[in-house]
């Protein structure tokens, strides 16, 4: 096999990640028993994927770098990152799958302006949601059924009828949702997502349903930030984007979501009937990260190939490449 760039080095090759898991109290045990993780945590309510952020940093699996940061490896190769290079080694963007054995908080994130002046110069966090799977009833919160006031949500909180405000909406798998800055919102039991979000954890709750940590306390609110950040006009019920399947031989690919921090694709192959390969070429001015959600398969840059199943994570440097894949799977694409 060959490449357009015939000076191949390990800079140039795509490697797989090794996940950071959370054992928040609202997780559970499918990215064990579906993802094959192997994280011992229980609960394990998310596995951060992609990330170079302080609170979790991913791993190198595969390669030469194998068993190193990610972040090191990137300060010491910045051009991995292309026009993103930094001498911090710090991707932009930052990928999970999360498991809501129960509900998560009634939360909302702050904008960039609004984390570079409150969060020590962090940034902040809009993020989209796909959805892997979703049990019956599953449902996300997502905005106001009505325009509403600070002082509305204040005496909501304070009368403990917070939920009268907030618009419910049922969810399926292979449904999309854009969740930006302000927005109020939360995630039901029953739903397995894959999120791909600026690289911050910034969150602020408003609500958790008075529950009791691991360490017998109330996890903490930040009810001021939240009210100073929050979009209070009513939200409509979120519609899915229109989209178009692409399909060459043995392959299709479709966008997701498309927004000023990143691009999310879905790729399908099935090429185990036939001796072709799924192609693409990646530009050089940016990284790539491939998130298997199903089946399974072999990456192939270069000389090297890696194989890939469902679960797993792969980085791909910037560079004047192409990449083959072989196999039959899915797969998230993402790249900012």
């Amino acid at each position: 096999m060959t490449s357009k760039n015939s000076n191949w080095n390990k800079c140039n090759l795509p490697f797989l990640l090794r996940p950071v898991g959370k054992d928040y109290l609202w997780g559970g045990s499918r990215l064990n028993d579906d993802f094959s993780k192997g994280i011992a945590l229980s609960p394990l309510a998310e596995t951060w994927e992609c990330s170079t952020h302080p609170s979790g940093v991913s791993e190198v699996a595969s390669g030469d770098f194998a068993g190193r940061m990610l972040n090191e490896v990137l300060r010491e190769n910045p051009g991995m990152m292309g026009r993103h290079a930094n001498e911090n080694g710090e991707l932009p963007i930052l990928i999970k799958l999360i498991d809501a054995r129960e509900d998560l908080s009634i939360q909302v994130h702050p904008d960039d302006e609004y984390a570079k002046v409150h969060e020590n110069g962090s940034l902040g966090k809009t993020e989209m949601w796909y959805v892997l799977d979703a049990a019956p009833g599953a449902e996300i919160v997502y905005g106001f059924h009505t325009d509403t006031t600070k002082e509305e949500v204040k005496k909501a909180l304070e009368e403990g009828n917070l939920e009268k405000l907030l618009r419910r909406v049922p969810i399926a798998k292979n449904q999309v949702f854009y969740v930006s800055p302000g927005t109020i919102h939360g995630i039901s039991k029953g739903a397995l997502l894959a999120e791909v979000q600026e690289s911050s954890d910034l969150t602020y709750r408003l609500y958790d349903y008075d529950r009791i940590d691991k360490n017998g306390r109330r996890r903490p609110l930040h009810i001021e930030k939240a009210l100073d950040v929050m979009d209070y006009k009513s939200s409509e019920s979120p519609k899915q984007p229109i989209r178009v399947l692409k399909y060459t031989k043995g392959s299709a690919t479709e966008i997701l979501n498309r927004c000023r921090y990143f691009q999310t694709e879905r790729v399908l192959i099935n090429t185990e009937r036939t001796r072709e390969y799924m192609e693409f070429s990646e530009l050089s001015e940016t990284f790539q990260v491939l998130l298997c959600t199903d089946g399974c398969g072999v990456l192939h840059a270069g000389d090297t190939a890696v194989d890939i199943f469902k679960g797993d994570c792969i980085f791909v440097p910037a560079g004047d490449q192409i990449i083959k894949l072989h196999g039959m799977a899915q797969f998230l694409k993402v790249r900012c």
